[in-house]
């Protein structure tokens, strides 16, 4: 594959360099996270009007008619600004749900929404068991009178107190995959969301569902047929998150290196010194591998080729590297890296959150080991 970005994946790049550099200073992120939804609404409604919510969004639809990969080029902006907030949720995940599992008359009424930014959504998958396999969806969906009534608890439910809707993974067969998708008024009765508390200080919330009747209608695709549509949203998820934490890795680079070129120690700079300049090397490495088997699987993805087993490595290797990277930085910068008012430690904690979401390295090597029949 060619790794430079096409011409106007590099103009979309800098405009949203450009805009977030603007918009999502480091005291915005501050912000953000004391707030009560955790997001920038001025933000959002401007992220909206340069259409970034219509990224993977047909024309058709009233989108843009983009690709994965122009999508990960937006997602690096993001993780390298530590831009929180629904954008995930609600395009990645919710969006691609409905894009992938909704009937044409759900499409045609739900998409041009999001891509407007007038809808907000979220896709609750995690329960209990914390496994993203068929058998760890229990949260109960059972038909009654021309609907259907749901009850169960999700977990680590992304941004839900921010979501207008609630895209719900639910068991309508007792047996076998028999996992449906359900669209859930975030405002139902019987719904209970409660934030949970990360250490990422990022928005994860628990939505308990105490019988809560949803139409008929907000069925998305068949009564049974939705495990497909989830592997495959889960494998474009993580290849969108390991998209962010590359960005994410490479403004970590930007704030340890300058400081290893200004900070001194015995009349010179620590970036003199062979032990910080081997934890620079390291940490250039895991950010250049990072970057390189996300835009291949992203690449792969837009191509249509086959990707699961490049999305796992892509993610996989994530996983672990964002979070040894910014251990280095922590080793070059010392204590100071770790006080509020510097940045780094903004970073520490989206590499921990991020290592977890869409399957941490553990299960990500798990389903390549699959893949090579082992």
């Amino acid at each position: 594959m060619n790794f430079d970005l096409s011409p106007e994946q590099n103009i979309l790049k800098e405009s949203a360099h450009k805009l977030l550099a603007r918009q999502c200073t480091s005291e915005v992120v501050r912000e953000m996270a004391r707030s009560e939804k955790g997001f920038s609404a001025q933000l959002w409604d401007t992220m909206a009007d340069l259409g970034w919510m219509s990224l993977l969004i047909p024309e058709a639809h009233g989108g843009s008619g983009v690709n994965p990969l122009d999508l990960a080029v937006v997602l690096y902006e993001m993780g390298y600004h530590g831009l929180a907030g629904p954008f995930f949720a609600t395009v990645v995940m919710g969006g691609a749900a409905v894009l992938e599992a909704g009937r044409g008359e759900q499409k045609q009424e739900i998409l041009p929404l999001v891509a407007d930014g007038k809808l907000k959504l979220t896709l609750a998958w995690l329960e209990t068991a914390g496994t993203y396999a068929p058998e760890g969806i229990q949260l109960a969906a059972v038909q009654e009178d021309g609907a259907y009534v749901l009850t169960g608890t999700k977990l680590f439910v992304p941004d839900a107190a921010a979501a207008d809707c609630i895209i719900c993974a639910s068991r309508t067969a007792e047996a076998g995959d028999g996992i449906s998708l359900f669209m859930v008024d975030a405002t139902s009765p019987g719904i209970a969301i409660t934030r949970l508390d990360t250490l990422g200080h990022d928005r994860q919330y628990e939505v308990v569902l105490d019988h809560v009747r949803v139409p008929a209608s907000n069925l998305l695709g068949p009564k049974g047929g939705a495990w497909p549509v989830l592997e495959k949203i889960l494998l474009q998820a993580a290849v969108a998150k390991s998209a962010e934490m590359s960005g994410g890795a490479y403004r970590v680079m930007d704030i340890v290196i300058p400081y290893a070129r200004g900070r001194k120690q015995f009349g010179k700079p620590i970036g003199a010194f062979q032990a910080i300049q081997h934890h620079c090397a390291n940490m250039l490495t895991l950010a250049e591998t990072m970057k390189f088997l996300t835009f291949q699987a992203a690449w792969r993805m837009t191509q249509g080729l086959p990707c699961a087993v490049q999305a796992a490595i892509c993610k996989a290797w994530a996983s672990d590297a964002y979070g040894k990277l910014v251990a280095l930085g922590h080793q070059v910068v010392g204590g100071v890296g770790f006080m509020e008012e510097f940045d780094l430690q903004l970073f520490f904690r989206q590499a921990k959150t991020a290592e977890l979401l869409c399957g941490d390295a553990r299960f990500h090597r798990e389903r390549v080991a699959r893949a090579m029949d082992l």
